[in-house]
């Protein structure tokens, strides 16, 4: 998450200073330390909304750089992540008594499938401290329980997030489904793209690459109400091909095919553990889910982009990333009357290539 560095006040620690102790609280899976560097922060003067995003938002994004570098195994990672949980649960506790709503009201979720839930819980408590009157629905909200909630809570906006790109399909019926009983929506998250692309393919009435953007762009001015009697134009023209609909329906199928087809090519896999097999096909299924993705998209670099980052993942875990481009070409052969399926594979396969000689130099 991007956001601005306040200005540093005399006697106080550097927003730079905290994250540092933050982190090595983190690190050291030491909760009760965590929680006293935030609340020691707030009672020392320091802005709640800096702790919040220049503290413990930086945290945990370096608690993503360190598990992407092998450096934090995935226990570690949940951990870390839970304990910067807790610290913003206690800053929302802390700042609970000093602050009152003097805005409309929104509502903050994350799609359906989205299980990472602290950039929408971070927004949730920026929003408070802003004066907003805030439901926060927490992670993997489903679309029809998000629409019975609206009903309810006659709510100016949704705030929605999305880290996995993956999980956009989901948002776009939610963004449809809230604007159809005149909701608007403002989207957030990795999953939209850093330049909130997506957002826009997917008619979101706003886009914001963090909280503190959010804030102020849900304080300039309200999010116009959707008109409810409105057909909308259909902007994904593409979809009538149904590559989408075929490849998202046969995940299963195709991840068998090009496990066998590995065991084929890369005979030692016939001796993996069952654990080297799960990973092996959870692996795969991502893949496929990214390649039926892109083709919801239409955008072929959201694929490549994340086949590349799987290489670096693999070369990270000391797996050698070699077997990803025989794993593309079964699938191309596989889907080949699909063009735009096996475009988005091919452009894989050459985005592989200056990857695999630069992991290969660094081995030499």
């Amino acid at each position: 998450m991007s956001t601005s560095t306040p200005p540093r006040l005399p006697g106080r620690k550097t927003a730079e200073q905290l994250a540092d102790e933050l982190w090595q609280a983190v690190r050291a899976t030491d909760e009760y330390t965590a929680t006293d560097v935030v609340l020691r922060a707030l009672d020392e003067g320091v802005d709640p909304e800096t702790v919040l995003l220049d503290v413990i938002a930086a945290v945990q994004g370096k608690v993503g750089e360190e598990w992407a570098d092998n450096r934090l195994t995935v226990a570690q990672e949940h951990a870390a992540t839970a304990i910067n949980e807790r610290a913003v649960a206690a800053l929302a506790l802390h700042a609970a008594a000093r602050t009152r709503p003097t805005r409309g009201k929104i509502t903050v979720a994350c799609v359906d499938g989205e299980w990472h839930a602290l950039p929408a819980r971070l927004l949730a408590e920026v929003l408070k401290l802003r004066g907003w009157l805030v439901d926060y629905l927490g992670a993997q909200v489903p679309a029809p329980h998000l629409i019975a909630h609206l009903h309810r809570s006659d709510a100016d906006a949704v705030a929605l997030s999305s880290s996995i790109a993956t999980r956009l399909p989901t948002a776009h019926a939610a963004i449809t489904a809230c604007q159809a009983i005149g909701v608007p929506v403002l989207v957030g998250g990795a999953a939209f793209g850093s330049d909130g692309r997506y957002a826009r393919l997917l008619g979101a009435d706003a886009w914001a690459g963090d909280a503190r953007t959010a804030a102020d762009r849900l304080a300039k001015d309200p999010l116009a109400r959707p008109r409810t009697d409105h057909q909308p134009i259909d902007d994904l023209p593409h979809l009538a091909d149904q590559e989408y609909t075929l490849v998202a329906r046969s995940t299963a199928a195709l991840v068998r095919t090009v496990f066998t087809g590995l065991e084929d090519a890369f005979p030692a896999m016939r001796a993996y553990t069952e654990l080297q097999r799960d990973h092996t096909a959870e692996d795969l299924t991502h893949i496929v889910q990214f390649l039926a993705t892109a083709l919801y998209l239409g955008d072929t670099e959201l694929f490549t982009g994340f086949i590349t980052w799987t290489a670096r993942i693999l070369t990270a875990r000391g797996v050698p990333a070699r077997s990803l481009p025989p794993a593309l070409r079964i699938l191309a052969r596989e889907l080949k009357d699909f063009p735009r399926a096996t475009h988005a594979l091919e452009s894989g396969i050459d985005a592989l290539d200056p990857v695999h000689r630069s992991t290969a130099g660094n081995h030499t």
